[in-house]
């Protein structure tokens, strides 16, 4: 379930719209961030354990907030390509950057430790898209046959924060 807290600490009832999750291990809703430009459009970004069959997987979902009760338009941008989770390391942290481009992290689901160093799966990488789920032609791996063009990193683990620094605009994350 995905609720808005108040200032005062109160929860609203559970959002309508958001779409099934796999709410077991350390898999459920597991970062939500506002859009840079919230206060004119109600764009809301969201990372969580998407059910697959045989396990579960990292996605991203975009979604306008329209009210205090529900999502609209919700559209999941991203979907980590590889072997499923059996509920672990998920990874999932948004951070968006000054040029609206959005990273996510993705763990390597604990027992596929190797995929990580793959440039063919998206497990253990942090992941670069824009706001639409395009990926943009400045990525690292644009244009290679053998390589995710989402892909902005590699070698993570299970990456459990993200930030952009105020100043320098450089992408900050850390793991385990």
């Amino acid at each position: 379930r995905m609720r808005i807290a108040t200032p005062d600490g109160r929860l609203t009832a559970p959002l309508q719209g958001v779409p099934k999750v796999a709410a077991y291990g350390q898999g459920g809703l597991l970062d939500v961030v506002l859009d840079r430009d919230f206060a004119q459009n109600n764009t809301i970004y969201f990372c969580f354990a998407e059910p697959a069959d045989g396990g579960a997987r990292t996605a991203m979902a975009r979604a306008i907030l329209a009210d205090d009760s529900k999502l609209d338009d919700v559209k999941v941008i991203f979907r980590q390509d590889g072997p499923l989770s059996g509920g672990n390391h998920y990874g999932c942290r948004i951070a968006q950057s000054a040029d609206n481009n959005l990273f996510l992290t993705t763990g390597e689901h604990f027992t596929d430790r190797a995929e990580a160093q793959k440039l063919t799966s998206h497990l253990g990488k942090i992941v670069r898209i824009k706001p639409d789920g395009s990926v943009p032609d400045d990525n690292p791996f644009v244009g290679r046959k053998d390589a995710k063009p989402e892909i902005w990193s590699y070698g993570h683990r299970n990456a459990q924060g993200a930030a952009i620094h105020p100043v320098t605009g450089k992408l900050w994350e850390h793991e385990h």
